[in-house]
């Protein structure tokens, strides 16, 4: 694969950085149609003896584009000849990618790779039939691989028609209202040249007494992939456990969301250029915030300091500061936001959620508002972020404002989204 110029560029250090290449033993394995693997600290841990093993792999960050940039991209994509379906026969296939989401890509010998081509080399991924439940699941290698497809559906898709998903049928179970995460992860299987049925709630058996469990199993059925948000914490996983064909986590009540941190990962990548050696500060509900207890945890992953801002009432649970604290990142709580904004890197705004409180006396929607006038503490160079949907937490005079991520991290959801579907799929 040709990685863009630049890709690769930490911005703070003008030169490569990230980069590390891991050799273990080459290892095809297969999996048994019969039973899926669920990843958790209980069961297999991924990359362990149990899971495959993995080839060599060069681990690359991707320079932070700037709006010039960004059209330079969009100019340069436009000229882009597609990507085809089965890998080139050539020396140098541009990118092969149905071998690498099938797990079943070799690198190409270090002879064959063109003077002054940055070529990645991609490790088998153990990805293909997969449960995602949980952030707990994945390590440094796991992101790498997503993120690599991610970023390449991303840069061809302004150009090329993707048909890794050409008759797999995605089934769609939201429990709860959702606006982006069930919409991009239609859009990302419709973009692979899948299908979508969707389950209402109120259309479903449950309303008669069948079980999550029976639910999902009639569904699986009918598809090759499912993606369900539930308002009970830990009952996507315990869904999984019933289930032969991959089910992905789109929000687990105050649980976990694990699809949202990968976006929110990738985003600083794409936006900063590294998530190593950078502050993220937290604001709003970090109690009721499943977003933010599943970043917190994914970016333990990385050489990162972490910033809670949060009235007392709504402070991070426990049960994720003790998880920080075991990986040895630094965090600090605050009262007030405009202690921990001038030596913030990314903002990560959460908005309060009414509908996790018990007692309505108990919301308060206006405890911290993002402002132009408080953003000319911050650095120049700091982004905001924001899991959407926002109510009055953020101005919308800051949508203007180059540092606003939050649009572009829920176009990146579809990205992240056609990744880990064409990944889990396993599709030729």
């Amino acid at each position: 694969m040709l990685a863009k110029p630049g890709y690769g560029i930490d911005v703070r250090s003008k030169g490569p950085v990230d980069i590390t290449v891991e050799e273990s033993p080459s290892v095809q394995s297969t999996i048994s149609d019969s039973r899926v693997r669920l990843w958790s600290n209980e069961s297999i841990e991924p990359f362990s003896d149990q899971a495959r093993a993995v080839g060599g792999m060069c681990t690359v960050s991707p320079a932070r584009p700037t709006p010039l940039a960004r059209a330079a991209v969009g100019a340069a994509a436009k000229g882009a000849k597609a990507c085809p379906v089965t890998p080139a026969k050539a020396k140098l296939p541009a990118m092969p990618m149905n071998e690498i989401l099938t797990g079943q890509y070799q690198p190409l010998p270090s002879s064959l790779v063109g003077l002054g081509e940055l070529k990645p080399e991609l490790p088998n991924h153990d990805l293909v039939g997969a449960h995602i439940v949980s952030v707990k699941q994945f390590n440094r290698k796991n992101l790498h691989q997503i993120f690599t497809v991610a970023h390449e559906m991303k840069r061809k898709l302004k150009s090329n028609t993707h048909e890794l998903a050409r008759g797999c049928v995605m089934g769609s179970m939201f429990y709860e209202p959702s606006t982006r995460t069930h919409l991009s992860f239609v859009s990302a299987m419709q973009r692979l040249g899948g299908t979508v049925i969707t389950l209402s709630p109120s259309e479903s058996s449950l309303l008669k007494g069948e079980s999550l469990e029976d639910t999902c199993k009639v569904l699986q059925g009918y598809t090759d992939v499912m993606v369900m948000r539930h308002p009970e914490p830990g009952s996507v996983k315990r869904a999984a456990q019933h289930l032969t064909k991959p089910l992905i986590n789109g929000g687990d009540g105050t649980g976990e969301h694990p699809t949202q941190a990968l976006l929110d990962v990738f985003t600083i990548r794409e936006e900063i250029g590294t998530v190593n050696n950078i502050t993220v500060t937290m604001v709003g509900d970090l109690k009721h915030g499943r977003t933010v207890h599943s970043l917190a945890r994914l970016l333990t992953l990385y050489n990162v300091k972490l910033q809670f801002v949060s009235p007392p009432e709504l402070e991070m649970p426990k049960e994720v500061v003790d998880f920080v604290r075991a990986k040895g990142i630094n965090q600090m709580s605050y009262a007030k936001l405009e202690d921990a904004l001038p030596t913030t890197d990314v903002l990560y705004v959460t908005r309060i959620q009414k509908e996790r409180f018990p007692k309505p006396e108990d919301y308060e929607k206006d405890a911290y508002l993002i402002t132009p006038e408080l953003l000319i503490k911050a650095k120049p160079n700091m982004i905001v972020m924001h899991p959407l949907p926002r109510v009055n937490e953020i101005s919308v005079d800051i949508d203007a404002d180059p540092r606003a991520a939050y649009f572009r991290q829920a176009e990146n959801g579809m990205y992240i989204r056609m990744a880990l579907l064409a990944m889990v799929l396993g599709r030729r």
